[in-house]
């Protein structure tokens, strides 16, 4: 363990330097291992890091492309190219350049991700032909997989078993949302399957020897994933022990070993998302279980299958709250239900590897059992939660290490009651204030505003329709449960077209509308389908929201054009001001009077035709947004960016900073 606990402060200093001081406290526990265990992968990563790709380089030529990834020169590269390119041999041609950040709440860190996976660069392909597919020796094993299957069952069969979800965009939200996704990522559950199918046969020592033999073919059938490289590490140790008459290793031993291992082969495997719920999760229940009393028969097995959920999810509920926004409160439930089905499918599916379409009739109705399983409890109810920050992470595990201790008989249960309760208190009181602010969400060539205003949010605007999905992956990060009122500008694709997502995903009290919108336009059918209150409100309109005030400052009626008749906003947040100008033209902005504001999110993108001098003498904005993405346009066009700058206003654009977030303070 001390290896292990080592080799994460290593890999972590390579990342967060601070981190290193934290073995200064675990020194007197660990000490010599953890030492070791630090310098190895820290002296690792610093002596041998990853290289960086010559960024900004251009690139033609042939490249195998597999799994999405490619390689050139040493350097392992991702492939960006839409759609997303199968498996094969191309001619490509494109431009090397470094993955992006995270752009929105909610969002892919690619940088994070990519990093994970060995790659430091991404190359971006203008042009592919393809030449050739690859030849793989494995796809004879995968088609018996799939014979005999209907496609509904053959794509569960290839997650279990090979942990492929290439074919699950339908399906594996239905898993996820029923507690069961982790049966799709191959870990420590297939392995003791495989083995302990393998550990039944009547061969002395030597079935240790098959088994442990078996473990390297597994990893080359369904690939090297941080979890199934942990799963196999720590089983390989035991086994070895086992044939060698040493015994087995304990599972705490095991799995510091394993993760000394895996980092030191690549510190920057601490990034992924599996090797962190992976190894947490087996933590979980080697720190937990061995401390709970033994139930024997029927109800031994159903407490003992509940309570190894419970376990395995103990340590990990910040962790996948905050990368998945939801934890399925009928997981533990749920998994006790599968585990007999999933016991049976995945031994079956190592056969059917051999055999062929011969075990189809035993594997097809026990694969569609799983999938009612999951789909009836994908309607469970489900625990929402936005994004932890750091300090989120650190107070639940400090409510959660007394009662470990008391498990463990090193402190009296009653105090540790009392130590758990003062992190929870800390939790409660840091929620009581609300935020007040201003998100400018990243969503391309297009707006998107969040005005959060003391426990009441008002979105602004949505993006293009393929924008939507993202604008609900940031209000679900950023806690947003509801939204008290959501505006449409004007009927133009870039603002309205994500909203027809957020009206099916999040509940909405109250719907302002553009006159230019008609009866029969699908946002108003579809506010209506959600018997979503609906208003077309004109100049002087002012509404209480939160903390805060919304008025409407134009259009005074419809115009008849979609830009001119654009609902203009003044937020108040109490605090400080924002007026959102929509798209209207400049003959719109010289009508309107809002006094001096903070922010000012510039009309049309920053279009010419836009955000004129008169009215930045007006208004005196301190900070201007820009909703703008790669356009033919020239949006923000450059006359505006000098007006906004003779004028002192700072300018934060979407398409070089992301979302941006203004902050007014908070609500008490």
């Amino acid at each position: 363990m001390g290896l292990g606990v080592g080799g994460v402060l290593g890999a972590w200093g390579l990342l967060q330097p601070w981190a290193l001081a934290l073995a200064l406290p675990l020194l007197p526990f660990f000490r010599l291992p953890l030492a070791l265990g630090l310098a190895l992968v820290a002296l690792r990563g610093a002596l041998l890091p990853l290289p960086e790709p010559p960024f900004g380089l251009r690139l033609e030529g042939v490249f195998p492309v597999e799994g999405g990834f490619t390689a050139w020169e040493g350097h392992r590269l991702w492939v960006r190219h839409y759609p997303p390119l199968e498996d094969g041999l191309y001619r490509l041609r494109g431009y090397l350049a470094p993955p992006e950040d995270r752009r929105n709440p909610g969002g892919v860190d690619l940088r994070a991700w990519l990093l994970a996976q060995g790659v430091k660069g991404v190359f971006h392909v203008e042009r592919a032909e393809a030449l050739a597919p690859l030849g793989d020796p494995r796809r004879p094993l995968w088609e018996r997989l799939a014979q005999g299957l209907s496609p509904p069952v053959r794509e569960v069969a290839e997650g279990l078993v090979l942990g492929d979800k290439e074919g699950l965009e339908e399906t594996y939200p239905l898993f996820q949302r029923a507690g069961l996704a982790h049966l799709l990522a191959l870990s420590g559950l297939h392995v003791g399957f495989l083995v302990g199918s393998v550990l039944l046969l009547p061969l002395g020592r030597g079935r240790y020897l098959l088994a442990l033999l078996l473990l390297p073919l597994y990893l080359w059938l369904a690939g090297p994933s941080p979890s199934l490289v942990r799963a196999s590490l720590m089983a390989g140790l035991s086994l070895l022990g086992l044939f060698l008459g040493l015994g087995g290793a304990g599972v705490l031993q095991a799995l510091g070993l394993a993760l000394f291992l895996q980092l030191l082969l690549r510190p920057e495997a601490l990034l992924s998302l599996g090797f962190q719920l992976s190894h947490l999760a087996v933590l979980g229940i080697a720190l937990l279980l061995p401390r709970l009393p033994p139930w024997k028969g029927v109800r031994g097995y159903l407490l003992g299958a509940f309570l190894t959920t419970l376990a395995a999810q103990a340590l990990l509920v910040p962790l996948l709250l905050h990368r998945f926004g939801f934890l399925p409160l009928l997981s533990p439930l749920t998994n006790l239900l599968a585990l007999p089905l999933v016991a049976l499918l995945v031994p079956l599916g190592f056969l059917k590897l051999l055999l062929g379409g011969l075990l189809a009739p035993l594997v097809e109705p026990l694969g569609r059992g799983l999938l009612l399983l999951a789909q009836v409890g994908s309607h469970g109810p489900l625990l929402r939660w936005g994004e932890i920050a750091p300090q989120g992470f650190g107070l639940y595990y400090l409510a959660l290490l007394p009662p470990f201790l008391a498990l463990h008989r090193l402190l009296p249960w009653r105090k540790a009651l009392v130590l758990a309760s003062l992190p929870v208190l800390a939790g409660l009181l840091a929620a009581w204030p609300k935020p007040l602010d201003l998100w400018a969400l990243d969503v391309g060539q297009g707006d998107a505003l969040l005005a959060r205003m003391g426990g009441a949010e008002v979105l602004v605007d949505g993006g293009r329709p393929e924008q939507g999905a993202r604008v609900v992956r940031a209000l679900r990060a950023l806690g947003v449960e509801a939204l008290e009122v959501l505006v449409a500008t004007h009927p133009d694709a870039d603002h309205f077209g994500g909203l027809g997502k957020v009206v099916e995903e999040v509940p909405v009290g109250l719907a302002l509308l553009s006159p230019a919108f008609r009866q029969d336009h699908p946002l108003v059918q579809a506010l209506k389908a959600r018997r979503i209150p609906i208003l077309y409100p004109g100049r002087g309109t002012r509404l209480g929201v939160g903390r805060g005030r919304l008025e409407v400052l134009w259009p005074p009626g419809p115009s008849g054009q979609d830009d001119r008749d654009g609902l203009v906003l003044l937020l108040d947040f109490g605090r400080a001001k924002a007026l959102l100008l929509a798209d209207v033209p400049q003959g719109v902005e010289a009508q309107l009077f809002p006094g001096p504001v903070e922010v000012l999110k510039v009309s049309h993108h920053g279009s010419r035709t836009g955000t004129a001098e008169a009215l930045l003498q007006r208004a005196r904005p301190a900070v201007a947004l820009i909703g703008v993405g790669r356009n033919p346009f020239g949006h923000p066009h450059p006359e505006v960016l000098e007006r906004l700058a003779a004028h002192g206003v700072r300018v934060y654009r979407t398409d070089l900073a992301g979302a941006v977030r203004v902050r007014f303070g908070y609500a008490w």
